[in-house]
This record gives structure tokens, C-alpha cells and sequence, in this order.
């Protein structure tokens, strides 16, 4: 009788860990910004004000870097399930990862106000 291990990737447990760090981060910052939205006056000029301050912006950058983690964890997962075709899954992957990060440059560019 052989005796074979049937091991993937090791994706499982990190993948998973990553998944609630990232849904627990964006949940946080959603309570912080719905607190906000009560909290603050509705005139443009307050809000200005208060996503002007570094503290705020270094929040809104690690929840975008959550979510784009999050959806790079969840969407990776769906390519590897569901597209078999070795050569369309890879076209996906890298498809995706330029995307994310297409928004994440243009998340910092926003955020920051780079020109």
C-alpha cells in the first residue's frame, strides 16, 4: 500500500486568519465612519477638515489595504475553484493583482492628494 499525503498549497489557515483580520478591520472602520457621519456637521467644509487630518487618512489607507487584501484573498479563491483551464486561471490571477493594485496606487493618490 502506498502511503501518499494529499497536501495543497498551505493556503488554508492563513488565507482563513487573513479573511477575519480584514473583515474585522473594515467592520472598525465602518463603525468609525458611520460615528463620524453622526457625529460631525454636514457642511463640505468639516469634512475636509477632518479627512485633512494625517491620523484619519492612515486609517481610510490600512482600511483600503484591508479591503484590497481581502478581495485579493476571496477572488483568488474563486479563479482556483471554478476556472480549470490552467492558462485562463493564471490570465485571472494576474488580471487581478493588476487591478487591486491599479486601485490601491489610485487609493493613495486620493487619500493623500498626491498629484
Amino acid at each position: 500500500m502506498i502511503d501518499r499525503k494529499l497536501t495543497g498549497a498551505h493556503y488554508g489557515l492563513r488565507d482563513w486568519v487573513m479573511q477575519r483580520i480584514t473583515a474585522v478591520l473594515m467592520l472598525v472602520y465602518t463603525v468609525f465612519l458611520l460615528a463620524a457621519i453622526i457625529c460631525l456637521p454636514n457642511t463640505y467644509a468639516d469634512w475636509q477638515s477632518f479627512f485633512a487630518q494625517t491620523w484619519v487618512r492612515l486609517v481610510t489607507q490600512i482600511a483600503v489595504i484591508a479591503v484590497m487584501l481581502h478581495a485579493w484573498v476571496g477572488v483568488r479563491d474563486l479563479w482556483m475553484d471554478y476556472i480549470k483551464p490552467l492558462g485562463l486561471r493564471l490570465f485571472m490571477h494576474v488580471a487581478t493583482i493588476l487591478w487591486l493594485v491599479g486601485c490601491l496606487v489610485y487609493s493613495v493618490k486620493v487619500i493623500w492628494g498626491l498629484a
